[in-house]
């Protein structure tokens, strides 16, 4: 579904990758990461190796229906890549969007680093921004 081939910048790299995880294509994502690759939700630990991401994102696929990116800001440095973001997840009628913004490292066109910070009251506003959204559209249904 996702092209994983030579892609061109940094950023289409970190594009791709996020693109990838929105098509639910976890194979497409975890191919442009790094096998040493290192991946954290601030502040929770970094799952370190290809292994351990994939573990996490198949955790994550289960339990979410639908993942959105939607780009504030994307901003290069040589290798390093940063994203302000608002990611959207998707549970049931409930859409829950959040701010984030990640660090990703590129190197040879395989992420290396990809650190995502947050804030839970962010989050937590989110679930109840998304709850009444879906609350509405079912009382107006009914």
């Amino acid at each position: 579904m996702t092209d994983t081939g030579t892609t061109t910048t940094e950023i289409d790299a970190v594009q791709t990758f996020l693109a990838a995880l929105e098509a639910k294509d976890t194979e497409a994502a975890l191919a442009l990461l790094a096998p040493d690759a290192t991946y954290q939700n601030v502040p929770f630990p970094p799952a370190r190796g290809r292994a351990a991401i994939e573990k996490q994102l198949r955790w994550l696929e289960r339990g979410i229906e639908r993942f959105e990116v939607r780009y504030d800001h994307v901003a290069s440095n040589g290798p390093v890549v940063l994203t302000e973001r608002t990611d959207i997840l998707t549970v049931g009628s409930v859409a829950i969007g959040f701010w984030v913004c990640g660090t990703f490292e590129v190197r040879d066109g395989q992420i290396t680093l990809w650190r995502d910070r947050f804030d839970f009251l962010d989050v937590a506003w989110g679930v109840v921004k998304g709850g009444a959204r879906a609350i509405a559209a079912r009382l107006r249904r009914n």
